[in-house]
């Protein structure tokens, strides 16, 4: 059996979702904690990835990987943001927090406005 291919027997380990018993268990999480979890996820491999400034380490310094994380992690907080009620300003602080440390990690600075996610949040200013 191919790895892309589904198969109903729980045993089968090449579901690479875990088979039909998690995707169950997923059925059962509020939308909230699903799309916070992705965002707590997103961020911090795209802290990992900015470095230092971010809170990760040197050696993992990835910015043109760092870039596609807080753009994905920008269009997921900008989609969602009616819907994130409490964990709206935190994971919104974590995001303007990476767009900055991008920023300060970055040799040459992208203008105003296009920095990573800035095309969905606006220009992120101190």
């Amino acid at each position: 059996m191919s790895e892309h291919t589904y198969s109903a027997d729980s045993s089968d380990t090449s579901d690479p979702f875990g088979g039909p018993d998690q995707v169950r268990e997923l059925a059962t999480i509020p939308a909230i904690e699903v799309i916070s979890r992705a965002a707590v996820m997103l961020m911090s491999a795209a802290a990992e990835k900015v470095g230092p400034e971010a809170g990760g380490d040197e050696e993992y310094r990835d910015l043109p990987e760092a870039r596609a994380l807080i753009n994905a992690l920008a269009g997921l907080v900008t989609a969602s943001f009616g819907d994130l009620g409490l964990h709206r300003k935190p994971i919104a602080d974590g995001l303007k927090a990476l767009q900055l440390a991008f920023r300060e990690a970055s040799a040459f600075p992208d203008a105003p406005g296009e920095g990573p996610g800035e095309k969905q949040t606006g220009p992120v200013k101190d």
